[in-house]
């Protein structure tokens, strides 16, 4: 299928304002009629918040580490189904990758450029003009002929000084054929506060983000000519749209395991239209917004069903995940807010709200069954860092995905896996510990078998303490604000068999924390690998059939686990509820 077309925003380097330009273009294109799909490229969580808020759908990423070259593209095409233009944002400069001492080619992994190339996007080059005059020239020259598999299609000039200044650029430009697209002048007030992880989450950052946004969109709107910007955008590669019920389904014909699991994978009829399909509202701040997920759970047509029977690929997966029965809301009546209404904001991952489930008539062991797990999966200001395709495989694997606030949120009803992505839980670490129900019922489910998958985040959730405040005391271990940040890709192996993983089998990973963990005693670790010493590291542990790590890995890249850990989950239920 011909793909939506495409423009990739990039930088020669880091801090050039490649997400104030990106996200101002989201939502001015936006502003204009588009139907925008907005991407980031690499493993970055945050900027996306702010696509999201700009374009009003999740921001999707697009990493060729954690997932493989060859997904790119379909992961592409299942993202901007329905758009009608796309925005992709790059990763530090636009050759930058990862660093790997054996590459000879012109554009590393995990590039900007190799994305902009395997999408056959035409790249706008965001150009911090401070310091440059007539030698922008060279530079442009440099980036435009350095690799014939990546087109620079124009030039956006931002922190411009004066008209003088940008007289003199615009005629750089054109010595080496670039048109320029746009020229913004300084504006320090629109910098969004950071921290040591870099910007503060959108979710977190609640009406001073949307804020924000609002002004990098009159920013772009006055400054960029949107109509070129349009006209540049190119058709991207063909290839058919990553589909996450093809994924289960390749999963389980190609693991024997799965195949004798007891749990059914769901599949769904008719056409997805990720842009096109409205669902429910979010607001973050004063500021209301569409969720479009892109899974059929926004679909209100009807309820998903889950088939027990072994491996068949049965059903419609759109299910309607409302806050309904009176237990939610008396919980909701306790956490001081509506039933109805959403208990976390706007998500990077595309988590979307928080939604309860059914209570009283869905309690039998048969409707259950027939409805698939339910997956608990933590969300709110403490846990933003996720993927949208998460919650896609996990309901494509028939599971029923039901977002909850550890801040203030119990644990739902009937849970029977629990996800703690990663976030910054250090942030609202007192928080966390005053809600004391969910961390002794984190506790206890564990203690009986409940499969947990924590990354980053979940694993400091678990640990006895966090920077002194109390927290679940799964993992035994103690965790703090460390002196350095911790940040790369890892190729790392599972050292044992998990809820997720085989023992031996080699993923993909990226470590991005400034905690660590102290006093931790003896445990079976998750992972292992090599540090670029070449020490053996290894990182991780395993507790009964909670996994918990560092380690953040991209679901779309390992199908496989998101399977398994719905079978556990499955399992779990019939025993337990």
């Amino acid at each position: 299928m011909a793909g939506v077309p495409a423009v990739v925003v990039a930088a020669p380097a880091s801090g050039s304002g490649k997400t104030t330009l990106a996200t101002g273009l989201i939502g001015a294109l936006r502003r204009a009629g588009h139907r925008v799909a907005p991407f980031k490229v690499g493993p970055d969580y945050i900027d996306p918040g702010y696509h999201g808020l700009a374009a009003g759908r999740p921001g999707r990423n697009l990493d060729p580490v954690l997932v493989g070259a060859d997904r790119v593209v379909p992961l592409y095409h299942h993202g901007a189904a329905g758009c009608d233009l796309a925005v992709v944002e790059g990763v530090m400069g636009l050759f930058d990758g990862r660093i790997d001492e054996h590459e000879t080619g012109p554009v590393a992994e995990g590039s900007t450029a190799q994305v902009a190339s395997l999408l056959g996007a035409p790249v706008v080059l965001v150009v911090d003009a401070r310091g440059h005059s007539q030698s922008l020239a060279a530079l442009l020259h440099g980036f435009a002929t350095f690799d014939s598999g990546v087109r620079l299609g124009g030039v956006i000039l931002n922190r411009v000084g004066s008209e003088r200044h940008d007289q003199v650029l615009r005629a750089a430009c054109a010595r080496v054929g670039l048109p320029v697209l746009g020229s913004l002048p300084r504006m320090d007030a629109l910098e969004v506060p950071s921290r040591h992880l870099g910007l503060i989450p959108a979710v977190e950052h609640g009406a001073a983000a949307a804020a924000a946004v609002a002004a990098m969109t009159e920013l772009v709107a006055a400054h960029v000519d949107l109509g070129a910007v349009a006209a540049l955008a190119r058709p991207t590669t063909d290839a058919v749209a990553w589909d996450p019920v093809a994924a289960v389904r390749e999963a389980v014909a190609g693991d024997a395991a799965l195949q004798s699991g007891s749990y059914g994978v769901v599949s769904r009829s008719g056409s997805r239209d990720v842009c096109a399909n409205d669902a429910t509202a979010v607001r973050v701040g004063s500021s209301a917004l569409e969720d479009h997920t892109g899974t059929a759970e926004g679909d209100e047509s009807g309820r998903g069903h889950a088939a027990s029977t072994r491996s068949r690929l049965l059903g419609d997966s759109r299910e309607r995940q409302g806050n309904e029965g009176g237990a939610d809301a008396a919980r909701a009546a306790r956490a001081g807010r509506r039933a109805d209404a959403p208990t976390s904001e706007w998500s990077a991952g595309g988590y979307g709200t928080s939604t309860g489930v059914e209570d009283g008539s869905g309690n039998d062991e048969a409707t259950r069954t027939r409805r698939g797990p339910v997956i608990a999966m933590a969300g709110g200001p403490a846990f933003t860092f996720g993927y949208a395709e998460h919650r896609e495989l996990l309901t494509a694997a028939g599971a029923r995905v039901v977002v909850f606030d550890p801040l203030r949120d119990e644990l739902p009803t009937g849970t029977a896996g629990l996800v703690l992505p990663g976030g910054f839980p250090e942030e609202h670490a007192a928080d966390l510990a005053a809600n004391t129900p969910l961390l002794t019922a984190v506790r206890e489910h564990a203690g009986a078998g409940l499969p947990i998958h924590a990354e980053c985040a979940g694993l400091l959730y678990l640990t006895r303490s966090l920077d002194g405040h109390a927290m679940a005391g799964v993992v035994d271990a103690d965790a703090e604000f460390g002196p350095r940040l911790t940040l790369g890709y890892r190729d790392a192996v599972a050292l044992a068999d998990s809820a997720l993983w085989r023992a031996g089998e080699r993923v993909r990973g990226h470590e991005f924390h400034r905690t660590r963990l102290v006093a931790a005693t003896t445990a079976a670790p998750a992972w292992g690998w090599h540090d670029g010493a070449g020490a053996r590291v290894r990182e991780g542990t395993l507790v009964g059939q909670v996994h918990a790590s560092y380690l953040h890995t991209h679901p779309a890249g390992n199908p496989s686990a998101t399977a398994r850990f719905v079978g556990a989950a499955a399992d779990y239920a019939r025993v337990r509820h």
